[in-house]
């Protein structure tokens, strides 16, 4: 393992490198910010040892730059000034690990050891998520954006342990994603993940999918039937738009959560899980809290560990290159010989745009738009109105338009609602094989 050390203690540096090459890593060392910086720079790390004094310097500071440089790179801050406050600073910035000194080798072998679990895990969710790529292009967390990096780094620390957490965020951020991707990380990733959609069920209903029922409880139960909990036994159990869950509910999750024990509905018998549980809701639950709509104890069971998905609006470097994905993954799907690029104009509408829909209206609208446009490059008029109106994209009679662009885009949206190409040269009122050069012609983008 290749360890970078930044410390302006020399003693503490040597120390360190004794240590650590000991245990069989290749290590560099730094004094100040700027020779961390540096060593990155000459090649990468996979973990560094940071000191939070560094001089006249933070490394709380340095943190950001350094993941700047290495977003691979596990931080371990060390400090002889270790107060709670930092330590939820330091994890806040990015830090893997927070280590007070003084320290023993045994202390600094287990954070290796738990480094390198994380690479392994890493790695492995890299190639799920790969996978599961194929089929659903959103389920990526390729970011360049640094607070949805410290989302995913959030999670990636929960994973390990077997806590609560609590995913907050819109619609459509990718709260499931996350989830599933904290599970794929975690000791329990060869367990399964049950997902539970709780706005979608009565309350009776809800109590049975999560619990399970046996014969009779209700009208239509002819037959025992176990419950979510039950079939996520040793995995994830993932609970979507928790607030929408009825008082009596929260209650018996809440004693779930505490005693691990559940009882079918219409059983006496006491049944026992081990499940974790991970819950997500776009809802403001301290208000909830506060108006009597959500139990404060079962907040705070649940919020364990809290991890904050930024919105599409708050993370727009991470905007076109999504889109250009989705674009790729929907021309393979319609089988379409050559994947459409999108136009400069389209670039700025989709930067324009504020996404209240985040992701999943990204992803909606760029599937519609390679549906209805049939052209080489992907123009603003592809898209939904709403959309392509807030950049002032749309094209329309009387607007700022060449006749050409007029031409393009009535051809265009014929087409799109017409069954066939000769029916669309009907209403165009031209014949089919002119209909046809100028859709080889919006096809190659000229």
């Amino acid at each position: 393992m290749r360890v970078l050390v930044v410390d302006d203690e020399r003693n503490i540096r040597h120390t360190l490198r004794v240590c650590l090459e000991g245990f069989g890593c290749e290590v560099r060392e730094a004094a100040t910010p700027e020779a961390a910086l540096a060593a990155l720079a000459q090649g990468p790390a996979d973990l560094a040892f940071v000191d939070l004094r560094l001089g006249t310097s933070s490394g709380l500071d340095l943190l950001p730059r350094l993941l700047a440089e290495s977003p691979n790179l596990d931080v371990v801050l060390i400090t002889a000034y270790a107060t709670f406050d930092t330590a939820v600073e330091a994890v806040r910035r990015g830090a893997r690990d927070y280590l007070p000194k003084p320290f023993t080798p045994a202390q600094i072998r287990h954070v290796l050891d738990r480094s390198r679990e994380h690479r392994a895990l890493s790695s492995q969710l890299e190639s799920l998520e790969g996978q599961l790529a194929q089929a659903v292009p959103e389920a990526t967390l390729e970011t360049t954006s640094p607070v949805m990096h410290a989302a995913i780094g959030l999670v990636s620390r929960a994973a390990t342990a077997d806590a609560a957490v609590l995913l907050r965020g819109e619609s459509g951020t990718g709260k499931g994603v996350l989830a599933r991707a904290l599970h794929s990380m975690s000791t329990r990733r060869r367990r399964p993940f049950v997902t539970v959609n709780c706005p979608t069920l009565s309350e009776q209903l809800l109590a049975s999918e999560l619990f399970g029922h046996v014969r009779g409880a209700f009208t239509g139960a002819v037959k025992d039937q176990p419950g979510r909990v039950e079939q996520a036994e040793g995995g994830t159990l993932f609970l979507d738009e928790i607030a929408e869950m009825s008082p009596s509910l929260q209650a018996q999750l809440l004693r779930f959560l505490q005693e691990k024990q559940f009882e079918r509905l219409g059983e006496g018998r006491t049944r026992k899980a081990d499940v974790r549980v991970v819950a997500a809701t776009n809802r403001d639950l301290e208000k909830d809290v506060a108006e009597g709509r959500f139990r404060e104890d079962l907040f705070y069971r649940l919020n364990v560990i809290e991890v904050k998905l930024p919105s599409l609006r708050e993370r727009p470097e991470d905007l076109l290159p999504l889109a250009r994905r989705f674009v790729a993954f929907f021309a393979k799907t319609a089988q379409r010989p050559v994947t459409p690029e999108l136009s400069p104009a389209t670039e700025r509408m989709l930067l324009a745009y504020p996404w209240p829909g985040n992701v999943r209206e990204l992803r909606n609208a760029v599937e519609r738009a390679l549906i209805v446009w049939p052209a080489g490059v992907l123009e603003p008029q592809a898209f939904p109105e709403r959309i392509a109106a807030a950049a002032g994209s749309v094209v329309t009679l009387g607007g700022p338009h060449t006749l050409e662009e007029v031409e393009r885009e009535h051809t265009l949206r014929v087409m799109a609602s017409a069954p066939t190409l000769d029916e669309a040269a009907k209403v165009l009122g031209i014949d089919a094989s002119t209909l046809w050069r100028k859709r080889k012609k919006y096809e190659s983008g000229t």
